[in-house]
């Protein structure tokens, strides 16, 4: 594949939440594939901001909402002269795609545009295929981009946003339109297949995420803390059920049991979150970081005792394998892919979703027990090692590329 070039389209590049897609990419390349990365927004901090390998990928990146009216109607008109065809197959398409709801298929014009834009750069530079991480507006903006210009399309899908509502995204025709569809889990792999016909099936490869098991190692702790040192990794938003662990921790504390809670990460529910931690009397308790980089989050893992995310909704979340890797406990919840990383009592503990009386019981069984915290930690990076490694996972979505792009 070396000979090949294809680009990578994502929401927003690079971006906290997503720094998974940047080690893929930067791994996929010293295997020998040449990546071009696209986005449609902006990175979510000032590039003065970004880690030394961020400002780089930023800087190198092709960014498509940021290119203005002008360049806007010149894609317009270099698509009418070269792909007339196209771009009434386009038109078409967003119509079909937008439904009878005026606002939706505004939205699918807008994706049309951006597709345009997208389209006219990888034709330039000789690009044949499309690679969309999330079956998201980014994924509408590639499928738009195959029916203009008839190029290559595929998409990693991850869920769980895209299967809750799957007419809103459009997922079906995404699945029949794509080429190929990479799934990050079996479950992922499920959904899409309940959503197409099983002649569709042989699209769909169950291609894993991973950690760098080096860099994520386990650590000595200096000393033992005081007390539990228990440490949530994730955007403050209600999916991921911060407020649930709160009220766990409220429940421990009643118990006479000594924890300090800390959260990484922002998002649009930190002052909920805030004033739920205050009516819980727990100010004392929970410490709010705000987002952190991949070049200072190791700090945090190094510190904790317990890592806790008790999601309601997830894909199959990249901290859970960080922590793993680093032979740090893991509670969370029994939800998507989950069960797939943790299997409960033997590389974590599982809760179900919204029950805070499980979560904490989860939680003072491993505070109670150092034994099962070694235990549990040391079963966690061994499945990491198996299934979960960064290096051999993209060495296998590497060869699953070569097959599928006929390399």
């Amino acid at each position: 594949m070396t000979q090949k070039t294809i680009a990578y389209l994502v929401s927003q590049y690079p971006a906290y939440s997503h720094t998974f897609i940047l080690r893929e990419v930067v791994k996929l390349r010293a295997l020998g594939l040449s990546i071009e990365v696209a986005s449609i927004n902006a990175p979510d901090r000032p590039l003065e901001k970004l880690t030394e390998i961020e400002r780089l990928e930023a800087q190198a990146a092709y960014y498509v909402k940021p290119q203005g009216v002008f360049k806007a109607g010149l894609a317009l008109g270099k698509t009418l002269a070269s792909h007339p065809l196209g771009l009434l197959r386009g038109v078409v398409q967003a119509l079909k795609l937008g439904g009878w709801d005026l606002k939706r298929i505004a939205y699918q014009f807008f994706y049309l545009i951006e597709a345009l834009l997208l389209g006219q750069r990888l034709i330039s530079r000789q690009i044949g295929h499309l690679h969309v991480h999330f079956a998201t507006p980014a994924a509408s903006v590639g499928l738009l981009v195959k029916t203009v210009f008839g190029l290559g399309f595929s998409f990693t899908v991850h869920g769980p946003d895209e299967f809750y509502d799957a007419p809103g995204y459009n997922l079906p025709e995404k699945i029949l339109a794509a080429d190929f569809i990479l799934c990050i889990s079996h479950y992922a792999r499920s959904q899409v297949m309940k959503l197409s016909p099983v002649q569709a099936w042989t699209k769909f490869e169950v291609c894993r995420l991973g950690v760098d098991a080096q860099r994520f190692a386990p650590a000595p702790k200096s000393a033992p803390n005081e007390a539990c040192q228990l440490l949530c990794v994730g955007r403050l938003t209600p999916a991921k059920g911060q407020a649930i662990l709160l009220e766990a921790l409220a429940q421990l504390k009643n118990q006479g049991l000594l924890a300090q809670l800390t959260l990484v990460g922002m998002g649009p529910d930190e002052q909920n979150l805030r004033r739920h931690a205050e009516a819980l009397g727990l100010n004392a308790q929970v410490r709010f970081t705000g987002a952190v980089d991949q070049d200072h989050i190791l700090d945090y893992y190094h510190s904790a005792d317990i890592f806790v995310l008790p999601s309601f909704a997830e894909g199959l979340p990249v901290v859970l394998m960080e922590a793993m890797a680093m032979e740090i406990p893991c509670v969370t919840t029994a939800i998507t892919g989950v069960p797939e990383l943790i299997r409960d009592g033997q590389e974590g503990l599982l809760a179900a979703a919204s029950d805070s009386v499980g979560l904490a019981d989860a939680i003072r069984q491993l505070i109670e027990n150092p034994a099962l915290r070694g235990q549990l930690g040391a079963s966690g990076r061994q499945k990491v090692l198996l299934e979960y490694d960064l290096e051999t996972n993209t060495k296998r979505l590497f060869d699953v590329l070569n097959r599928r792009l006929g390399a």
